[in-house]
């Protein structure tokens, strides 16, 4: 199992109650990744800076693809650009994924992820999302939280260390952060030139 993956159970899991933004899930899937990246030993940090480290081989293929995508020649992308190029329409390549490997059963209800009428069937990789989950393990909660997943507790701790880790978890909140701005940007545009269009 990935982050990445649990991830996309746990959110899956979760849009009855609360679903995630296409947008931030897939920033947050995207740091996920580079999160295993750098478990594996494929990347470190030089500050914020993606170097290409070792070439593990990985049993899943979306995180084979992410560690092909980076890239190795200088200069190194910056995990914010990491999030931005690697996140594009990537909560639906996941979903995408999940189905294709007989992943998801039918249910009633609403459609989580425009999935259709889905959820995760049981599996053995869906119980150790959920565990992860339900003990809170601070890396996944970080990265579901930026998701829009969870609410930020009131007593929410310190912003995380500078450690590789802490780097990528907190350029995810600033990026769906960003998000949301340049979505409340381009509300603000759409209603200023409607206003134009009705004034008499």
């Amino acid at each position: 199992m990935t982050t990445a993956r649990d991830l996309i159970i746990t959110a899956m899991d979760e849009a009855e109650r609360r679903e995630a933004g296409q947008g931030e899930l897939s920033l947050a899937l995207a740091g996920a990744e580079l999160v295993d990246l750098l478990a594996a030993s494929a990347v470190t940090l030089d500050g914020d800076a993606i170097v290409p480290a070792g070439t593990p081989a990985f049993d899943d293929p979306l995180l084979e693809q992410s560690a092909a995508a980076v890239v190795r020649q200088k200069p190194y992308e910056s995990v914010e650009y990491w999030l931005w190029r690697r996140g594009r329409d990537l909560a639906a390549a996941y979903a995408a994924a999940l189905a294709e490997e007989g992943s998801l059963a039918h249910r009633r209800g609403r459609s989580p992820l425009g999935t259709g009428r889905v959820a995760v069937a049981d599996s053995a990789d869906h119980r150790a999302a959920r565990d992860r989950w339900a003990a809170h393990e601070p890396v996944l909660t970080a990265l579901a939280t930026s998701a829009g997943l969870r609410d930020k507790p009131d007593d929410e701790p310190p912003a995380p260390p500078r450690d590789p880790v802490g780097i990528v978890l907190a350029a995810v909140e600033d990026a769906v952060t960003e998000l949301e701005a340049v979505r409340q940007r381009r509300a603000i545009e759409q209603a200023a030139y409607d206003n134009i269009w009705r004034a008499p």
